[in-house]
């Protein structure tokens, strides 16, 4: 076992897909100092959520007869008080601390290294950054909605700027088609109303287009009532997403 695997939990698997989690850990390793500055909450349940997505996405290979597919994923199981792996290095931890630093150091590289491997093997990676939002903290004057998508304005999915008609057609597009027309309220979804439009945190800029060629990367927001409250509509979410991932993969897999 590597000497990080408590703190990190991760796989290499044989799809150019990535599952990225890294606010739902609850270790608080005693030898790591809090963070003074940031948020420092658990997003509950997104490792739970990300595990659910990587088992709907290998049932649904399965009942297709394509083998055993299954995506990479990198999970931090420290938490966030301790390390915010969504952020900057100079920013994420308490510098003194060398094991915080070794665990960031740890995952980060785990998450370039799955990249790079997808890029040789597929040419091409797609990751996905799942966090948790609570409903009830959104700011007022936005509509109320289930999942909210960051890509820097299509930037960590395009190094260049393609024209508004095809932004539909690629996969932050495909998913809110998807979700408004099972009615699951997902933002950005209605260009006419106000909405809360996240660009995505430090992942997925980082592991982007616009830094990686040919790496895509999304960030993905799941409510509290996904996450916690609503078991049926978790799997309706979750069910749904997965039948769009692999579609956008499945050209490599015909």
């Amino acid at each position: 076992m590597h000497k990080y695997a408590k703190y990190v939990e991760y796989n290499q698997g044989n799809l150019p897909l990535i599952i990225s989690v890294p606010h739902g850990g609850t270790s608080k390793i005693e030898e790591i100092p809090e963070r003074k500055s940031g948020i420092r909450g658990i997003d509950k349940n997104t490792i739970e959520i990300a595990v659910d997505l990587i088992e709907h996405i290998k049932k649904i290979y399965n009942l297709q007869k394509n083998g055993s597919k299954i995506p990479s994923f990198v999970f931090s199981l420290v938490s966030r008080s301790k390390i915010d792996l969504n952020r900057e290095k100079s920013k994420a931890f308490v510098r003194s601390s060398k094991l915080a630093e070794e665990i960031y150091q740890f995952f980060h590289s785990k998450l370039e290294e799955y990249v790079y491997h997808n890029l040789v093997k597929f040419d091409r990676s797609l990751l996905i950054d799942i966090h948790g939002f609570e409903s009830n903290k959104r700011p007022s004057g936005y509509r109320d909605v289930e999942l909210i998508l960051g890509t820097n304005n299509l930037k960590t999915l395009f190094s260049e700027p393609g024209p508004k008609k095809e932004h539909g057609k690629n996969v932050r597009g495909k998913i809110i088609k998807q979700f408004n027309q099972i009615g699951i309220q997902i933002a950005p979804g209605h260009h006419l109303r106000r909405e809360y439009v996240l660009t995505g945190g430090y992942i997925t800029k980082k592991y982007g287009a616009t830094n990686i060629k040919n790496s895509q990367s999304i960030q993905i927001e799941f409510s509290d009532k996904i996450r916690i409250h609503d078991k049926e509509l978790r799997n309706k979410v979750l069910y749904n997403l997965a039948e769009i991932i692999i579609h956008e993969l499945e050209k490599d897999f015909s």
